[in-house]
């Protein structure tokens, strides 16, 4: 059987939608630290997390794709071209009220990832038990 896609992406293209139509402002609360993140280091906590406004006025070229969400925005007065797995995302939430979802710790959708689990899943019949009846 087929393994599943993550609903992830989707869960923030609709979650954002959400926020849009009720004229909040969204803002993503990324796992700096997960794999293939790009964004500011200097804006990163000391937890490795960051909050970044993905209004349509606080950026340019948004693209919430299932692979990457990415834009460009200004930190500080200066642009920076941000790329975040949906899997690093680990909330988005209306600024004004907190209102959205926590997803919860970030997972790992890179093609290794994946790779690594189909030989786990691989190697589950090495590892079964070989009993013997000893008389």
């Amino acid at each position: 059987m087929a393994e599943l896609s993550s609903r992830r992406p989707y869960l923030i293209r609709a979650l954002y939608d959400w926020v849009l139509d009720n004229g909040l402002t969204p803002h993503l609360l990324v796992a700096a630290d997960a794999p293939r993140v790009i964004v500011p280091r200097q804006f990163v906590t000391e937890e490795n997390k960051i909050t970044v406004n993905v209004a349509p006025s606080a950026v340019r070229d948004l693209s919430l794709d299932n692979n990457e969400i990415s834009f460009s925005a200004r930190f500080s007065g200066d642009n920076f071209d941000v790329c975040i797995p949906p899997g690093a995302v680990l909330a988005l939430y209306a600024r004004e009220n907190g209102e959205g979802m926590l997803f919860g710790d970030a997972e790992d959708t890179s093609e290794d990832a994946a790779a690594s689990t189909e030989d786990e899943a691989d190697n589950v019949d090495d590892r079964r038990a070989h009993l013997k009846v000893v008389k």
